[in-house]
């Protein structure tokens, strides 16, 4: 599972010619909120005699709700739909990432130092002293971006292809928040060691790997093979990238709460892999007890041989002072389940498993859902860090630094920040850095 995908709002954009007379452009607006959606961007398209066109961004949960509020508006009067706009269709046109060179070429000169003859002399030196690759290629700064497609956000085992545009999201992210070429890799296979093999073939192209909606419990041997056999960082997204993010969450939701983290009991209501991932990290990072249930039997064993304990959703609810739930299940969690006082983070999305004004009504001190909680908050800064100091792993103590940086930026009674925020990506950053050096996960050349 992922926590990172929004709200499950639909934006679509309709181009309107308006009667340029006062009112006509508060009928569109007041149309609009009494279809229960919201404005987003209005832009001034043309100017015309005696109309003017502008674009209006709208945001709506379903396409059923989208046709209404069209009808309503093409039914007023001096107003005349255009044309309407997928602005998510729009944007993907043509795929949201293309290879591009870093050098310029305007003569025969510049080719023949970018490629023959010139270039030569570079393989050579490469070949003589291998750690030239860091100074001389792309190797330090690419990224793999690897599925099977088997867990693509909420609409599961779709296909590697079919989940290429979120693995263009992923790259745009990199190179826009912190200047990684992140590179998608596509392996049409349910087989951990086809996977396993080709990361394995390809890993010297890239400075480290990240896994990707691959399904549990394949992801788990997936990227323990891989963490074990290369010297470069491998991080399963769903499973760390969700856990710090969900880390720093709780560190703010505990301290509105004036509950010590550490000294809790924190319960982990579904424990695929971003339960799973959660559950290790807050035992990583000092949880007194994690509490997990699940319906599969291999994933409590699996909680219990992390340091957790396995118990059924009716003993984690009564037991824990903080609920996390991913489960994908919504409604799971009953108001007359809530622990009086409890924290309760109902995760999966768009629908959670608990809304959070219900769980403050049953006697929450605190609950939100997942809309806010952005995975591409933790990885930029997390490949980004353990790049910059050629770290052979990603490990607890760099996710935990992570963590704790993100938990910091946040505004007050936010639980994490902006993913746009302009500072948090690069101090994540240089907070993975530190942890890298401190824990000594540096690589060495012979």
């Amino acid at each position: 599972m992922e926590i990172e995908r929004g709200a499950g709002k639909i934006a679509k954009c309709l181009r309107l010619m308006l009667k340029d007379k006062p009112g006509h452009l508060a009928s569109v607006t007041r149309a609009i909120a009494d279809k229960n959606a919201s404005i987003g961007d209005i832009h001034l398209v043309r100017v015309g005699r005696t109309h003017n066109t502008r674009e209006i961004v709208v945001y709506v949960d379903s396409d059923q709700q989208f046709e209404a509020l069209v009808d309503a508006i093409a039914n007023l009067e001096g107003i005349i739909v255009e044309d309407v706009i997928d602005l998510v269709h729009q944007v993907h046109e043509g795929g949201k990432i293309a290879t591009k060179s870093r050098v310029r070429i305007e003569t025969i000169t510049d080719v023949r130092q970018i490629y023959t003859p010139g270039v030569a002399t570079i393989c050579k030196d490469i070949q003589r002293t291998p750690e030239l690759a860091y100074k001389y290629t792309s190797i330090p700064n690419q990224v793999a971006i690897v599925t099977n497609g088997t867990a693509i956000l909420g609409l599961g085992d779709i296909g590697a292809v079919a989940g290429m545009p979120v693995m263009e999201g992923k790259a745009v992210l990199f190179d826009y928040l912190v200047g990684v070429s992140g590179v998608p890799i596509l392996i049409q296979s349910h087989d951990p060691q086809v996977i396993i093999d080709t990361v394995l073939n390809i890993a010297p192209t890239f400075g480290a790997i990240k896994l990707e909606d691959i399904k549990a419990p394949e992801c788990f041997e997936i990227e323990e093979t891989l963490d074990a056999s290369l010297n470069i960082p491998v991080m399963h997204d769903d499973q760390h990238g969700t856990a710090v993010v969900v880390l720093a969450a709780l560190l703010n939701a505990t301290r509105f709460s004036g509950l010590m983290l550490k000294q809790s009991v924190v319960g982990v209501i579904g424990l695929g892999a971003a339960g799973m991932g959660i559950s290790k990290l807050l035992l990583s990072y000092g949880v007194k007890k994690v509490i997990g249930t699940d319906l599969v039997q291999e994933a409590n064993d699996r909680l219990t041989a992390a340091g957790g304990e396995a118990g059924t959703l009716d003993l984690v609810m009564k037991n824990s002072h903080v609920v996390i739930a991913t489960t994908g299940c919504p409604g799971l969690i009953k108001p007359v389940m809530v622990r009086k006082g409890s924290v309760i983070l109902a995760l999966s999305n768009p629908n959670p498993e608990i809304a959070p004004e219900l769980a403050m009504q049953a006697g929450a001190s605190f609950a939100a859902d997942g809309k806010s909680v952005n995975n591409a908050l933790a990885f930029p800064g997390l490949f980004r860090g353990a790049l910059n100091v050629r770290a052979t792993r990603i490990n607890n103590k760099m996710k935990i630094a992570a963590a704790q940086t993100i938990a910091r930026h946040a505004e007050e009674n936010e639980l994490v920040p902006s993913l746009l925020h302009p500072e948090v990506h690069k101090e994540v950053t240089a907070a993975v850095e530190r942890a890298a050096l401190e824990s000594g996960v540096i690589k060495h050349w012979d």
